[in-house]
Order: C-alpha cells, then sequence, then structure tokens
C-alpha cells in the first residue's frame, strides 16, 4: 500500500521560509506526478505545484516564483520550497502521487489515487 508521510510545517511569520518533505514509501510507478496541494479553513483544497517523471513542473501562479518543487529519487522524498511566505499561504499543505504517462504535469486532484494526512502551514503578519 502506498505510503505518503509529509513533515516539515510550521509557523513563520509573513516573509520567512519552510521547507516541507514527503516521504514516500512502497510507490512503484516508473512514470508518475506528485504534487503539492494545499487547503485552508472553510475552502476547497487546491493545487500548489506538480512534477512528473519527464521534469515538467507546474506551479499555481499566486505561488510562482516562490515554491519551488523536487524530489529526490534516492531518498524517496518530494519537497516544497516556500519563500517569502504571506498569510494567505496559511493552510493544511497535502502531498498527493499517481502514475501518470502524459508529457506534462496536472494540478487536478482526480489525477492523484495516492494522499497523505497533510501538515500544518501559519503564516502570521
Amino acid at each position: 500500500q502506498v505510503q505518503l508521510v509529509e513533515s516539515g510545517g510550521g509557523s513563520v511569520e509573513a516573509g520567512g521560509s519552510l521547507t516541507l518533505s514527503c516521504t514516500v514509501s512502497k510507490f512503484s510507478y516508473k512514470s508518475y506526478q506528485m504534487a503539492w496541494f494545499r487547503q485552508a479553513p472553510g475552502k476547497e483544497r487546491e493545487g500548489v505545484a506538480a512534477l512528473n517523471t519527464l521534469n515538467h513542473f507546474i506551479y499555481k501562479p499566486s505561488v510562482k516564483g516562490r515554491f519551488s518543487i523536487s524530489e529526490d529519487n534516492a531518498k524517496n522524498i518530494l519537497y516544497l520550497q516556500m519563500n517569502s511566505l504571506k498569510p494567505e499561504d496559511t493552510a493544511t499543505y497535502y502531498c498527493a502521487a499517481g502514475p501518470w504517462s502524459m508529457s506534462f504535469a496536472r494540478l487536478a486532484r482526480s489525477d492523484y489515487p495516492h494522499w497523505g494526512r497533510g501538515t500544518q502551514v501559519t503564516v502570521s503578519s
């Protein structure tokens, strides 16, 4: 059974940085995409950043230039480096993964069958 476990969340002041990690186990697809989503209280879960095995990256426009998604294949870890954090970035952040053979990555929730339980990020003004 695929397992995704997020870590690295916390509380920071606006302008600060955090790096989220997602440790992935029992995930053996040769072609895949992985992503970070977030959900703020009372709001829909939204895609933040994704990558695929063909090194295509996609970002939510409001985080582009501030967030960076990457993976360490040897350690089976997905990262989300978050810089210049804003109060509106406050949310629970979820790691997601799924098989994917397209040349581009997508931020559609329905594409991802595997999810972590989330890690909380709080940005104070």
